[in-house]
C-alpha cells in the first residue's frame, strides 16, 4: 500500500516530527511520572507561520456588519512579535436577513491542525493546571475560548480574559478547571469537566456588543504549572 499524497505533504511531516520531539521531551523529562515544570507552547506568534493556521469569525458571516482581522506584527524594541486581533464591532442587524436577531461579535481561533503519523493533531494539556497568555489588551471584554474533541462539537469552554494593565504587555493565567462550558453563547447545565487530554482549538472572542474599534495583541499561549511569566520572570496572578 502506497501512502497518499496528502500524507506526504510537508505540513503532515512537520506535525508528525513535532509530535515525535514532544514525546521524546516527555520521556527525557520524566513528565509521565512527575509534574512537568517546562511550559508547553500551544500557539507561539513569535513564529510568523503560526498565524497562517488561524482564522477570524464575526457576525459578518451571517450578514452582520462587524469585521475582524488578524495580522502578524514583527518584533520591535518595545514589543515581541505577535498576532494583532483588530477590527470594528457593529450591532446593526441585516435588513435582508430577518432571522438574524443578534449581532456584535468577533473572534479568532486556530484551524483544526490536521493529521500526523499518530492520528489527529490534538493538544494534551492534562498534565498542566493552567493556561497562560501573553497579551496587550485595550480593556474590552474578551473571552478565551477552548474547543475539545467532545461529543457535542459546538460546545466551547470559556473564561473571561481579565487584563489588569490595559495598554501594557502582561501575562494572564487561567486555571483549566475555571473554564465554563457553553453552547452558542449560553451556559450549559449540568457542567462537565473539560476534556483536557484532547484540545482541538484555542482562540479569543469579543462579545461585549459595544460598537466601535477593538485591538488586542497576543504573543504566545501556553500550558503551565507555574504561576509566572516565563518570558520575563514576572509573576502573574492566576484567575
Amino acid at each position: 500500500m502506497q501512502p497518499s499524497l496528502r500524507h506526504l505533504a510537508p505540513g503532515f511531516m512537520k506535525r508528525s516530527l513535532d509530535e515525535v520531539k514532544r514525546f521524546a521531551n516527555v520521556v527525557i523529562n520524566q513528565e509521565g511520572i512527575r509534574t512537568p515544570m517546562t511550559p508547553y507552547r500551544l500557539l507561539d506568534f513569535t513564529d510568523p507561520e503560526t498565524i497562517t493556521i488561524c482564522k477570524t469569525m464575526s457576525d459578518a458571516d451571517l450578514g452582520g456588519f462587524s469585521h475582524a482581522s488578524i495580522d502578524q506584527v514583527p518584533h520591535t524594541a518595545s514589543a515581541p512579535a505577535h498576532l494583532r486581533f483588530h477590527g470594528h464591532i457593529s450591532i446593526d442587524l441585516p435588513r435582508t436577513r430577518p432571522h438574524v436577531q443578534r449581532t456584535g461579535y468577533a473572534a479568532w481561533r486556530n484551524r483544526d491542525r490536521g493529521a500526523t503519523l499518530f492520528g489527529k493533531s490534538l493538544w494534551d494539556v492534562d498534565p498542566y493546571a493552567m493556561l497562560a497568555l501573553r497579551v496587550k489588551s485595550d480593556g474590552r471584554k474578551y473571552f478565551v475560548n477552548v474547543q475539545t474533541e467532545s461529543v457535542v462539537h459546538t460546545d466551547l469552554h470559556q473564561h473571561r480574559l481579565y487584563a489588569r494593565q490595559p495598554g501594557e504587555w502582561e501575562t494572564v493565567v487561567i486555571k483549566w478547571r475555571d473554564f465554563v462550558r457553553t453552547n452558542h453563547g449560553e451556559v450549559v447545565e449540568p457542567q462537565s469537566e473539560m476534556l483536557t487530554q484532547k484540545v482541538r482549538t484555542l482562540g479569543i472572542g469579543l462579545t461585549d456588543r459595544i460598537p466601535g474599534p477593538f485591538d488586542l495583541a497576543v504573543s504566545s499561549i501556553w500550558a503551565t504549572n507555574l504561576v509566572e511569566d516565563d518570558e520575563h520572570g514576572n509573576e502573574a496572578e492566576a484567575q
